[in-house]
């Protein structure tokens, strides 16, 4: 070999060098798309929502590797071991054999400690249960004159005390102070009136309009009128109901005035 090299001009070694370092270049250039497989993408599909096995089986069949990125987030409305997220996200083209990241809900709801709500507005405690992951089970209002402010927080039914251990996605009853006065007065008859004009009628006696129920055909609510109202004027045997300063009346709006049932106006805080 070394004769052969030898006994050839220089220039013929050169160039034979370079032509076998091309063919080593394009030999490893054509194994490394083989390895690689370059130029296969694939379209991720959409697994979220879907149960780990049923995710983990649809992306292993199209020849994706799969792995749980997190298992430590808790979502209540979704089942446990449920897809909540992955990485790449769907739709993705990526080549064959990319790794899948999947976030699964727990098995389990985690133990957290119960905030202490009480003394905060309702708005506030709403936004403090949403921040632990609690719901409202219900708004119980009692006679106080601390209107809308937390009396109470209770869990099954018996009060719950802060830093207490509860399950994450448990609902919490809440106990407001209704703002109730002493005074005691003649329920003011709503009916035939727009809502404006029963939330001005309301302010004037200290009522507050509680749950409005709309009739689909109802687009402007401004512009409605009330056709039922609870607690109503009269009772079922015609004996007149009385309210506290500070309660609410809960209100049906329709699209059609309801035909008169007499002037309430008389009917102010004092009345008999």
């Amino acid at each position: 070999m070394f004769k052969f090299l030898t006994s050839k001009p220089l220039w013929v070694n050169i160039l034979a060098g370079i032509v076998l370092l091309l063919l080593l270049l394009l030999l490893f250039l054509g194994s490394l798309a083989l390895l690689t497989q370059h130029g296969k993408t694939m379209k991720i599909p959409s697994v979220t929502g879907m149960s780990f096995a049923d995710a983990k089986k649809a992306l292993q069949t199209q020849g994706f590797e799969v792995q749980i990125q997190d298992s430590s987030a808790y979502i209540d409305t979704m089942k446990p071991m449920q897809v909540v997220k992955q990485f790449p996200e769907a739709d993705n083209l990526v080549k064959t054999n990319r790794t899948i990241y999947l976030t699964i809900n727990r098995s389990e709801a985690p133990m957290i400690q119960m905030p202490n709500l009480v003394s905060m507005s309702l708005r506030n405690a709403v936004s403090v249960l949403r921040q632990y992951g609690l719901n409202i089970k219900d708004t119980v209002y009692k006679p106080d004159f601390a209107r809308n402010s937390v009396l109470d927080q209770q869990y099954n039914g018996e009060t719950i005390k802060p830093g207490a251990t509860i399950q994450q996605g448990s609902s919490i009853t809440l106990v407001l102070g209704s703002g109730v006065g002493g005074q005691e007065f003649v329920v003011p008859d709503l009916t035939g009136l727009t809502y404006l004009q029963a939330r001005s009628r309301l302010d004037s006696f200290g009522l507050s309009i509680g749950n409005v129920h709309r009739d689909p055909a109802v687009r402007d609510s401004a512009e409605a009128y009330i056709y039922k109202q609870d607690p109503p004027q009269f009772g079922e045997e015609g004996q007149i109901n009385h309210i506290h300063m500070g309660q609410i009346i809960e209100i049906w709006l329709g699209i059609e005035k309801p035909g008169p049932k007499g002037d309430s106006a008389s009917l102010a805080p004092g009345a008999n």
